[in-house]
C-alpha cells in the first residue's frame, strides 16, 4: 500500500496550510517562518527520501555524522529560533488536556507556493496583566514551550492491538516527558521541548552545508553556556534530558524573547520509506491503520495555546500528484473540503472571519480557495 502514496513536506507559522511552503528536504536550504510570536530557520532531513519536490536527495549528509550514523536515525527537524515579545496579551483558555485553540493541516492539502511573509514589526510591549499563569516576563518557560504531535479528529478506532504497550515504550524509553491523550477527540502528545529535543544550543550554532544545513551539539555560544551553567543546566544532552524533567529545572530555564536557540529533534523510530514506526520491541505498519491525517509536528505555548510553528508531513496518491509535483483537480478539491472542515471545527480562523470561523463573505485574492496551489 505504500508504494501508492508520496511525501510532501511543508512549514508554516499555524494550522492553516494557506500559510504553509513546501520543505525542501535534505536541502541544506533553510525554510524560514515567521509570525508575531517567532522568527525560525528550518531544515527537514529524511533517510531514504522519495518524495516531493520531485528529484529531492534521498539523503543528506547529516546522517553519516554521529551519533545519527551510529544510532541509524531516519529523519531530522532542526530549528534555529528567535520568541518575540507578544505585541499584545494573547491568553486564551486553554482546551482540556492543554490542546492548542487553533489548529489546521489534514492531508491531501492544498498549499501556496509564495514565501512566508518575513516582515516582523518590532514589539511594543510584554502582555499587561500579567497573571500567575503568565509564566516569566522576559520569555517563555520550561514549563511551557511544547513540542509535539497533534491530530484533527479521533484515532481511537484505528489504534493498532497493543498499542498502549507502545505508549509505554516511548515513555520509559524515550520520553518519559511526553504527555497526551491519542484516545481523544482531537489527540496530542506534546513534550516539554527542554526535555523532549535531542540538542538544545543557546546561540546562532551554524549552518553548514557540508553537515546537512542547521547543525549544532549541545550547549551555546560563550554567553550561552554560561547561561546554561547560571541555572545548573548540564552541558551534555543526555544530562540535559534527564534534569529537565524536575519541576525547578524548567522553572529555572527560559527561553527569552530576543535571543536565539538552535534545537534538533532525531530518531531512528519512524521508516518514512516503508511508512512504519519502529519501536524497541515493537514494529507498527503505520498505513495499515492510517485513517488520512498528516503526521504534524507543532511547537507551541502550554499555557496561552499560541502556535509558534508547524511542519507537516502528507501524504497524497501518486496518481493526484502532477510530474512537476503541482496537485491535481482531486487532490486540491480534497484540501478545500478538509480545510473548510478544520475551519467549521475552529481549529484556525482567517482574516474575514467571524468569531465562530465562518466567512462573512469571499473576497477575491484574500487566501481563498482560488489562491490555493
Amino acid at each position: 500500500m505504500a508504494e501508492k502514496y508520496i511525501i510532501r513536506v511543508t512549514a508554516g507559522p499555524d494550522y492553516n496550510i494557506d500559510n504553509h511552503v513546501v520543505v525542501p528536504v535534505n536541502s541544506h536550504e533553510t525554510v524560514k517562518v515567521s509570525n508575531d510570536l517567532i522568527d525560525a530557520e528550518i531544515n527537514v532531513r529524511v533517510q531514504n527520501y522519495g518524495g516531493l519536490p520531485r528529484n529531492s536527495p534521498t539523503t543528506s549528509p547529516y546522517f553519516l555524522l554521529e551519533p545519527h550514523a551510529t544510532n541509524d536515525d531516519q529523519y531530522s527537524l532542526a530549528i534555529r529560533f528567535t520568541p518575540k515579545i507578544p505585541r499584545k496579551s494573547r491568553r486564551q483558555s486553554p482546551s482540556p488536556g492543554s490542546r492548542p485553540s487553533s489548529r489546521g493541516g489534514p492531508f491531501h492539502n492544498g498549499l501556496s507556493n509564495d514565501e512566508v511573509s518575513q516582515e516582523t514589526p518590532q514589539a511594543s510591549s510584554a502582555s499587561d496583566g500579567k497573571d500567575a499563569s503568565s509564566g516569566p516576563e522576559n520569555g517563555i518557560s520550561g514549563h511551557d514551550l511544547q513540542f509535539g504531535n497533534d491530530f484533527d479528529h479521533p484515532i481511537r478506532d484505528r489504534l493498532p492491538p497493543g498499542f498502549s504497550y507502545a505508549m509505554n515504550i516511548v515513555k520509559w524509553w524515550i520520553d518519559p516527558g511526553l504527555d497526551g491523550d491519542p484516545y481523544a477527540d482531537m489527540p496530542y502528545l506534546y513534550g516539554p521541548g527542554l526535555s523532549s529535543f535531542n540538542r538544545i544550543h543557546i546561540g546562532e550554532g551554524s549552518h553548514d552545508p557540508e553537515k546537512g544545513g542547521l547543525h549544532f551539539e549541545e550547549g551555546g555560544d560563550e554567553a550561552g553556556l554560561e547561561a546554561r551553567r547560571a541555572i545548573g543546566a548540564p552541558d551534555g544532552a543526555a544530562e540535559r534530558k534527564k534534569w529537565a524533567l524536575g519541576k525547578d529545572s524548567k522553572d529555572r530555564w527560559v527561553f527569552e524573547y530576543g535571543k536565539t536557540y538552535c534545537v534538533d529533534f532525531f530518531n531512528p523510530y519512524i521508516d518514512f520509506k516503508d511508512f512504519s514506526l519502529r519501536l524497541p520491541g515493537f514494529t507498527l505498519p503505520i498505513m495499515k491503520y492510517w485513517d488520512g491525517q498528516g503526521l504534524r509536528y507543532v511547537l507551541r505555548n502550554r499555557t496561552t495555546g499560541d502556535t509558534y510553528l508547524v511542519i507537516l508531513f502528507s501524504l497524497y496518491l501518486k496518481e493526484d500528484v502532477n510530474e512537476d509535483g503541482s496537485l491535481k483537480p482531486a487532490a486540491l478539491q480534497a484540501a478545500r473540503e478538509d480545510k473548510e472542515l478544520a475551519k467549521e471545527a475552529g481549529k484556525f480562523a482567517e482574516d474575514g472571519d467571524d468569531a465562530d470561523g465562518k466567512r462573512e463573505e469571499d473576497v477575491p485574492g484574500s487566501g481563498g480557495d482560488d489562491d490555493v496551489d
